[in-house]
């Protein structure tokens, strides 16, 4: 799938504000978040940069992204369930956030619970995101 500038970019802000919800930044967000990172064609020292200060940065405004298409939105809903469940536990206000972009989206419930119950079935890393099928255009 390719993404705009803008869509690429709100895929990665978003994902950063999710890892800020529960107030922690486990290591294997720390792998998901730089992977996802590269897969979208940031810089590393970018990505380091944005995990690092994403607890502490009060600039950043934190509303849930909205996207281009509603196929995209339930991408990042699988991507966000997957690195929310990546510490072991859906944290109530990553679980919440995650809702209000499905909301923002247009994102039927149902689709939402369903993907919920497929992320906690799955396994705590996931092998495989989303992301991973997509690249970001620069025209």
């Amino acid at each position: 799938m390719k993404l705009s500038i803008i869509d690429g970019s709100n895929y990665f802000k978003g994902l950063l504000l999710l890892i800020r919800k529960d107030r922690k930044i486990v290591p294997a967000e720390i792998i998901l978040m730089k992977r996802i990172g590269k897969t979208l064609g940031f810089e590393a020292e970018f990505c380091d940069n944005a995990i690092q200060e994403i607890l502490d940065n009060r600039f950043i405004v934190d509303a849930p992204p909205e996207f281009s298409t509603e196929d995209l939105a339930v991408k990042f809903i699988k991507d966000g369930l997957a690195l929310a469940h990546s510490d072991g536990d859906i944290h109530p206000e990553e679980e919440e956030w995650l809702r209000s972009v499905a909301e923002k989206n247009g994102i039927d419930p149902e689709v939402f619970s369903r993907e919920r119950e497929a992320a906690a079935r799955g396994t705590k890393f996931p092998g495989r995101l989303e992301v991973d099928d997509m690249t970001v255009v620069y025209s």
